[in-house]
């Protein structure tokens, strides 16, 4: 038994770990540490505390669209489940779901991209004339996008929007801040 052990530990000192890279002088070890902040091509993009004016279009527009066409397909699917008759044939209902689902999230989702392109142009406008990124700003924008969405309907139902806009706005940047502050991420 002991020349078997002996013999083996003979094996693995003649032979020799493969290694790929050896010749080309990369250390392999530090090529999977990756750097945990933010690592910027410009210095001065490491000073900014908000997004630019097309980073905030691109950003409200598409979440506001993506979530109302999501929310209006989920709702006209469950409208084109319930209106399904007993006489039809899987072929029909299947239609009639699609249907209904892509109507009602065609007409959610381009709705809300459009409350939420006012109110990144509203809210970066804001912003510029005022030097600040606050709260105040961000309800003040509520309004404006609430009214201005409404405008056509009439001052009373832009005035209700504006308002309703604005807490809107509030209330998430505050519960932005709330889930900052206590929730662990």
């Amino acid at each position: 038994m002991a020349d078997s052990s002996n013999n083996n530990d003979q094996k693995n000192q003649n032979t020799r770990f493969y290694h790929p890279y050896q010749d080309l002088n990369v250390p392999i070890q530090k090529l999977y540490n990756l750097p945990t902040s933010p690592e910027n091509l410009f210095p001065e993009l490491g000073n900014r505390t908000h997004r630019s004016w097309s980073e905030n279009l691109t950003y409200y527009t598409g979440v506001a669209y993506l979530s109302g066409a999501v929310a209006g397909a989920a709702t006209g699917t469950v409208e084109g489940l319930r209106a399904a008759e007993l006489g039809d044939s899987f072929k029909i209902r299947v239609n009639r779901i699609l249907n209904s689902g892509g109507q009602r999230g065609r007409r959610l989702g381009n709705s809300l991209g459009t409350l939420g392109l006012i109110f990144s142009v509203t809210e970066s406008a804001i912003q510029s004339l005022t030097d600040r990124d606050d709260m105040v700003n961000s309800a003040a924008a509520g309004l404006v996008t609430g009214a201005l969405y409404k405008a056509a309907a009439g001052p009373r139902s832009a005035a209700i929007a504006g308002v309703f806009g604005g807490i809107a706005a509030a209330a998430t940047v505050a519960g932005k801040q709330v889930l900052r502050r206590y929730v662990p991420i």
